[in-house]
């Protein structure tokens, strides 16, 4: 499956999953490496990076903002073969 077609069933499942929530694409021009979506649902965030496969390359920093994203609230990659265990950790986070 292409990364963009993965992330537009990603946002419909997010939004599906989390009614209300808000979805933002975020600029990689902005800042080189930071996460593609952040999730903003009630009182509580997260970052998610999408990847085609769990084999896909990182770009230069991905790994560091997501590590350091997980640290202040909740960021992961996902990809296919994790999704569903990400999004039960994401529930888990905005339920908290």
């Amino acid at each position: 499956m292409l990364e963009n077609k993965f992330k537009t069933k990603l946002i419909n499942e997010l939004e599906h999953r989390f009614p209300g929530c808000i979805v933002v694409h975020m600029d990689p021009a902005e800042i080189q490496g930071i996460p593609d979506l952040l999730i903003l649902y009630k009182n509580k965030w997260a970052a998610l990076e999408g990847k085609k496969n769990a084999t896909a390359s990182h770009r230069p920093n991905q790994g560091y903002y997501v590590e350091k994203m997980n640290r202040m609230s909740y960021a992961a990659f996902i990809y296919p073969e994790n999704k569903e265990d990400v999004l039960n950790d994401l529930q888990s986070t905005f339920e908290s």
